[in-house]
């Protein structure tokens, strides 16, 4: 199997009656209109909502099933004393939801701790032994952030231990909920929650915002301050944005003011952790995915994820930075590990003579750290557009991650091939498993027969999803800086990607090695165009091209550049 270089150029069809109305009615630019209109945006009303995310517009916690539950008992443990345990996941997800959780109940009153798995020892969410383990520190409410769907087992043991399990979850259930205190999912079949993307953070800060009413309700708060949501939208917007949900509805506004927050966030854990990220000035989604959130994860990944909960709720910028620096070189560990485990991956999918024929890839190394094979997972998929799960071994287990591609629900394959895995979990773009040794290769055979009966020859090539054809007249530093109305930019609302037809290509230059750099000569101007990890490909003279609209400050000047995507030949 063969690296995928080809990608399919397909051109958005838009009403067209649509983007007039936009164009008239919001006085808008025929491109943002139609960019608009290719996301959904097709009314005025939904525009200005679009356009203008308010706080106001966030949905009614209530409507979460569950939620009066759960907020009924949090009040009595707050009357009470009743200690409560927040027990998270490992990624930053989860370490975000507990320091949400942890922050607002130490504000609140409520007699409060935390626990978070070792990814090595006790694996993914609720389990059994950690059920125990909280309850023998004396835990009368356990409150579950982003995992515990599925934990039908652990809610069985947390009622016979006298806990009350309130379960705060945004992964897809399995056949039957757990017999929990109260279940608190948008997935859930009876939950009439509107919009059913928020990642697990979004899931416990509307936890938050109920509670807080509550709270106000009874007076709780007349000899004390209240506590301001406004000042944890900085650990939402992380969450959000590392878990990769799709960046529409209440996630785009929590992700929208989250990142503003993070900008100017007083929290010395985001100041120390930006610091040794070196993110300065604007935080857009790709800082947080690729500059803070690796680094926050790093712990988790490779040992324990309580460090990155202790930065987030530091209160000393000296212990913060001493913590951001350990999770720093943590990162640069993980990161080596990374590279070896692909380099690996790599190899096992050139020896294998029939992995060509194949719709998935499924791998298994008794070699591999089992805290960084997601991430490896994820460059697979970019590299051979294939549905992939990396399985690490260890005495006769496997513990493995997955990532999906467009068109291939992971957890419902992973559903399909129950029989042959001893735990799964997950949704529709990435999964974790446990299995057993002794099935993997007919779980590598069943898995392969579901993708092969969904993905057709077309789903197994990317396909560069462009939003308009850009006349060379058009393309302005005018129109890339109106794009900034739409951020931010992410899964679910990509960057606009446009195309442009017969440039001609006035020089050419490799920037580090691997990178491309063009200047394009465009309707009477030169543009530079940067084509990230394009060195290797040739040049024609006269080429098609699917390019993003960046603006670029450099020393005080600020002009338009291009993003390749991808270029071709015209003709």
């Amino acid at each position: 199997m063969q690296p995928v270089t080809k990608k399919r150029w397909t051109i958005r069809t838009a009403d067209e009656d649509a983007i007039g109305l936009l164009v008239r009615e919001k006085s808008l630019s025929p491109y943002i209109a139609r960019v608009l209109v290719n996301r959904g945006i097709t009314s005025s009303e939904s525009a200005t909502a679009y356009l203008s995310p308010s706080l106001s517009a966030l949905h009614e916690p209530m409507l979460l099933a569950g939620m009066d539950r759960a907020v009924e008992r949090l009040v009595a443990a707050r009357s009470n004393g009743d200690p409560v345990c927040v027990y998270g996941d490992y990624d930053v997800d989860g370490i975000t939801s507990v320091a949400l959780l942890i922050s607002f109940f130490r504000a609140a009153g409520i007699s409060c701790f935390y626990h978070i798995p070792r990814r090595l020892e006790e694996g993914y969410g609720l389990s059994c032994d950690g059920i125990s383990f909280v309850a023998s520190h004396g835990a009368k409410v356990v409150v579950s952030v982003d995992c515990g769907t599925t934990a039908v087992d652990e809610a069985r043991l947390a009622a016979t231990l006298g806990i009350d399990l309130i379960i705060t979850d945004h992964h897809t259930p399995g056949d039957a909920l757990p017999e929990a205190y109260a279940v608190i999912n948008p997935q859930r079949p009876d939950c009439s929650f509107p919009f059913k993307g928020i990642a697990g953070v979004g899931v416990a800060f509307n936890l938050l915002m109920a509670l807080r009413r509550r709270l106000r309700e009874d007076g709780a708060f007349k000899d004390s301050p209240e506590p301001d949501l406004r000042e944890y939208f900085d650990l939402v917007a992380l969450g959000t944005i590392a878990d990769v949900v799709s960046l529409q509805d209440e996630n785009r506004t929590l992700a929208r003011f989250g990142l503003k927050a993070i900008e100017t966030s007083t929290r010395a854990g985001i100041i120390a952790l930006k610091e040794v990220s070196a993110v300065a000035g604007e935080v857009s989604c790709s800082s947080v995915g690729f500059r803070l959130a690796p680094r926050l994860n790093a712990a988790g990944r490779l040992e324990d994820a309580a460090l990155g909960v202790e930065l987030l709720l530091s209160d000393d910028i000296h212990a913060a930075r001493r913590i951001a620096a350990e999770l720093d070189a943590g990162n640069s560990e993980r990161q080596a590990i990374e590279k070896e485990i692909l380099r690996s991956a790599v190899a096992m999918i050139g020896d294998s003579s029939g992995m060509s024929s194949r719709s998935s890839i499924v791998l298994a190394s008794e070699e591999w750290h089992p805290g960084v094979i997601g991430i490896v997972a994820s460059r697979i998929v970019d590299l051979y557009h294939r549905p992939t799960i990396l399985i690490a071994l260890q005495e006769g287990v496997g513990r493995g991650s997955g990532r999906s591609i467009p068109g291939f629900h992971l957890y419902r394959a992973l559903h399909a091939s129950a029989d042959h895995l001893v735990k799964f979990g997950g949704h529709r773009q990435a999964a974790g498993l446990s299995i057993d040794e002794s099935t993997l290769s007919s779980f590598v055979e069943r898995f392969d027969q579901v993708a092969a009966g969904e993905l057709s020859e077309d789903d197994l090539v990317p396909e560069l999803l462009i939003d308009a054809v850009l006349a060379p007249e058009d393309l302005t530093l005018d129109l890339a800086q109106s794009l900034a109305a739409l951020y931010p930019f992410g899964m679910g609302n990509p960057e606009p990607l446009f195309l442009l037809r017969d440039l001609r290509v006035s020089a050419t230059k490799v920037l580090k090695g691997s990178h491309l750099k063009l200047v394009l000569e465009v309707a009477g101007q030169r543009i530079d165009a940067v084509g990230f990890g394009m060195a290797g490909r040739s040049v024609p003279e006269r080429l098609d091209i699917a390019a993003q609209l960046q603006v670029n400050v450099w020393n005080g000047r600020t002009c338009l550049q291009l993003r390749l995507k991808d270029f071709r030949e015209s003709g």
